[in-house]
């Protein structure tokens, strides 16, 4: 069963369809209101090369950040969840680091999380 648009809020994970420029941004979503999105995450290009750095134990090259999109830049805003074919990040990363990704998206360089 699919999500529904009550659940994109705080703490779900999603991916944001942007414009101006184009790109897409994943992540956890920490605020969302009629001004824009904040989310802590990634851009969805790195975000493969982030799940293997995690799932090495490696050196943290890439890693996530707290940015704000603003609305007028919103084209879509999609949950991050498994469906027949395709399986979600966020699942994704448990199965191959053995933890919630929200815990990995919280973490900051430096810190012993």
């Amino acid at each position: 069963m699919g999500g529904r648009v009550e659940d994109i809020g705080e703490g779900a994970l999603v991916i944001i369809h942007c414009a101006n420029p184009r790109e897409k941004m994943w992540g956890a979503v920490t605020r969302l209101d009629a001004v824009g999105v904040v989310l802590r995450g990634l851009d969805l290009e790195s975000v493969e090369d982030w799940l293997r750095q995690e799932r090495a134990g490696a050196e943290s090259l890439i890693g996530p950040t707290t940015f704000f999109v603003p609305m007028h830049r919103v084209l879509r805003i999609d949950l991050d969840e498994t469906g027949p074919a395709v399986e979600s990040y966020g699942d994704r990363f448990l199965a191959a680091c053995g933890r919630d990704v929200r815990e990995a998206l919280q973490e900051r360089p430096g810190n012993d999380a």
